[in-house]
């Protein structure tokens, strides 16, 4: 795959060493730690290796890559490997994507207390799954899902939401049957909309009286509970979003679909069109006007600001699964489903059909002579997280 003409990269090394120096205040730790290490993946400062040809003695100078999670280029290998994990977990049964969005009017609540409230948002659609799935009429089953949070819309806004993947159908509630969903249908989206919203609520509130919220700047207002409650009185109005997609032809087309999907970050660089004079522009779907491709141009430094909202708590499980596929239990109650369903497991899915992963540079055949394998011959140790710290955003290519 060639490289785009720009990536987030060059952004941070171009823009960041200002945009650090004039809000510096307001970086913590781990966006000071994503900021650098963007910047210097793949470059002299995050050490590297020497590969050699062990055939004509061909030497190629390659360097690390920063690994971190909000890098674009570093999911592929994480892509791959979720792929091959996820392949041996499919049923041959419908699925349907389910999505849970967080209304804006608790973005800024959000913001202040990400893993508060992005937790709260996990546990609020894990219950509202499971609860109108062992309880409506339809179906009565005990289901099993996984979900995956999203931060970000189209114009790197904040839109936290999470994307549930589920499987149409469950096991009975005695153990003794699987149970599908009606051919083509999930669950009603009103029903879910309405639990999902009273669930959330209710979870916020006592968060909020147990001290667990931060409420600063234009929400220092509602601090007390009395204030707090009326500030969400609202809320309980509005109708909140649940879009439950039509399913897919198959199992195969849900896998395909979510190894691009699991691992993205809150913009790809081939959504990257310019970054010149103190301004990036990007390519964005408008989903209110057919999903039309438009360009919007952002100053570097909102740019970096906005990439830097979602960047997520230290050791927050952004993936996580439920129900039959908790990691727990997910081997064993497989193996159940499938006997119900009289269904084999999955075959492995051929090499050239997984999605694209970063090649072994102890793998990578020679460039020059094509017959070789490159060696690897010496080693520069990657740097710590202090160290990385510690980087100039001004990094060498």
């Amino acid at each position: 795959m060639s490289r785009p003409a720009y990536e987030i990269a060059d952004v941070f090394r171009r823009y960041g060493p200002a945009f650090q120096a004039n809000y510096a205040r307001f970086l913590g730790p781990l966006q000071l730690v994503v900021l650098k290490a963007l910047a210097a993946c793949r470059t002299s400062q995050l050490g590297g290796h020497v590969l050699e040809c062990g055939h004509c003695g061909h030497r190629k100078q390659a360097y690390n890559s920063c690994n971190n999670r909000h890098c674009p280029k570093c999911q592929a290998a994480l892509r791959g490997k979720w792929f091959e994990d996820r392949e041996k977990d499919l049923l041959p049964v419908e699925y349907f994507h389910v999505i849970f969005t967080l209304p804006s009017e608790l973005g800024a609540l959000a913001l202040q207390n990400k893993a508060v409230i992005y937790n709260l948002l996990f546990r609020a659609t894990s219950e509202t799954l499971t609860e109108v799935a062992a309880t409506w009429k339809d179906l009565k089953a005990k289901i099993g899902f996984f979900a995956i949070l999203h931060t970000w819309g189209q114009k790197l806004d904040l839109h936290p939401h999470l994307h549930c993947v589920v499987p149409g159908g469950g096991i009975s509630l005695d153990g003794t049957r699987w149970v599908s969903c009606p051919r083509g249908f999930f669950m009603p989206v009103k029903l879910l909309s309405r639990k999902f919203r009273g669930k959330f609520l209710s979870l916020l509130k006592e968060s909020h009286q147990r001290g667990e919220l931060t409420l600063k700047g234009s929400l220092a207002p509602y601090d007390s509970p009395a204030a707090f409650n009326a500030w969400l009185s609202p809320l309980y109005a509005k109708e909140w979003v649940v879009y439950a997609k039509p399913p897919w032809n198959g199992p195969e087309q849900v896998l395909k679909y979510l190894a691009r999907y699991t691992h993205r970050i809150a913009i790809s660089n081939e959504r990257l069109l310019s970054i010149d004079d103190g301004q990036v522009s990007f390519s964005y779907k408008d989903y209110r006007h057919g999903h039309r491709h438009r360009r919007l141009t952002l100053s570097a430094t909102e740019f970096i600001r906005r990439f830097m909202m979602h960047v997520l708590p230290h050791g927050f499980m952004r993936i996580r699964y439920y129900g039959f596929l908790a990691n727990a239990r997910r081997e064993q109650e497989l193996k159940r489903i499938r006997q119900l369903l009289n269904a084999p497991a999955p075959e492995s899915t051929d090499e050239h059909d997984s999605p694209e992963q970063e090649q072994d540079p102890a793998q990578e055949q020679c460039p020059h002579c094509r017959q070789g394998p490159m060696r690897i011959i010496e080693q520069a140790p990657r740097p710590t997280i202090p160290q990385i710290l510690e980087l100039p955003l001004m990094v060498p290519l």
